[in-house]
């Protein structure tokens, strides 16, 4: 060992704990801003549920066809929406949403479905743009603090994309992939069809309560044409929400995890240091009682 060496372990030293103070730095942004995330979430619940019912409660009591809640016979094209996050140094974060996304469009596939995408998040855009694969849009910059006006945004462009003809490039369904908030240690990657409707109530604990009935006025199938979109966007921003708040959890246990490696790195740099300069001293020592013998002699 020369001191070469030992500078070398010098220097990943300093370097490993500069690493460890961003990630110590990370992880509490993370931390300080999932408590925020988490009440964002829970406040959106009682809009989407009561959102939720008054569709069911149309769709169920009424003997209506309606374009949104009505199976087409023979779907062609399915629309895909993908959020990713717009960052890095979230653990797996992004790559569970895009391996559940191919799993999604190689089913489409075999069921014989064109698939569009629609992506939000640099990440997803970075892995579609490296594999050469076409998207029809796409949203960033806020995955982690998401915005309704870009949920509403996005509402309208499936909507549209969904009202258009096939034949002029619409599509028959509409898919959304995200990561589900249950708790900060469950995340769970998820696959919801948004249209045609179905009905899904999490929220409610008692599966024999009845809707409530409404009186239309004028027509329930204008009723749906005016709920339907707010629906559906509720439903989207909701989505982003619990994604925000799994990305953020997520980034929380990979910097903290990231800091963890940290330690152990500098410790085991730190006794290859020692053992380098054990190594460097003992040399030195063995070429001067050599030289003092080669000298008495």
């Amino acid at each position: 060992m020369s001191a070469s060496d030992i500078r070398v372990y010098r220097q990943k030293i300093d370097s490993t704990s500069s690493l460890k103070k961003i990630f110590n730095a990370m992880e509490l942004i993370a931390a300080s801003r999932i408590g925020k995330a988490r009440q964002r979430v829970a406040a959106s619940m009682p809009y989407a549920n009561a959102l939720t019912r008054a569709v069911s409660a149309v769709s169920s009591q009424q003997d209506i066809e309606h374009v949104l809640t009505s199976e087409p016979e023979n779907p062609r094209r399915a629309a895909v929406l993908i959020m990713s996050s717009d960052r890095g140094q979230a653990g797996a974060y992004s790559a569970n949403v895009l391996r559940w996304t191919e799993s999604l469009l190689e089913l489409l596939h075999t069921e014989g479905k064109e698939t569009d995408l629609y992506l939000i998040g640099r990440k997803a855009q970075a892995y579609f743009d490296f594999r050469n694969r076409k998207y029809n849009g796409f949203w960033s910059g806020s995955t982690d603090r998401p915005e309704f006006e870009t949920a509403k945004e996005i509402g309208e462009t499936l909507v549209n994309a969904f009202l258009t003809d096939y034949e002029d490039g619409g599509v028959d369904e509409i898919h959304i992939v995200f990561t589900q908030f249950k708790s900060m240690l469950v995340q769970e990657p998820t696959v919801v069809r948004l249209l045609p409707l179905e009905i899904v109530e999490e929220e409610v604990s008692d599966v024999s309560e009845l809707f409530p009935l409404y009186e239309y006025e004028p027509t329930p199938e204008e009723v749906l044409d005016a709920l339907l979109p707010k629906y559906i966007e509720s439903r989207i921003f909701s989505a982003m929400l619990q994604a925000a708040a799994s990305e953020l959890a997520n980034r929380q246990r990979a910097m903290a995890a990231a800091g963890e490696n940290a330690d152990d790195l500098i410790r085991d740099y730190t006794l290859l240091m020692n053992n380098a300069r054990q190594a460097s001293i003992t040399q030195e020592l063995t070429e001067l009682i050599a030289g003092a013998d080669a000298l008495a002699e």
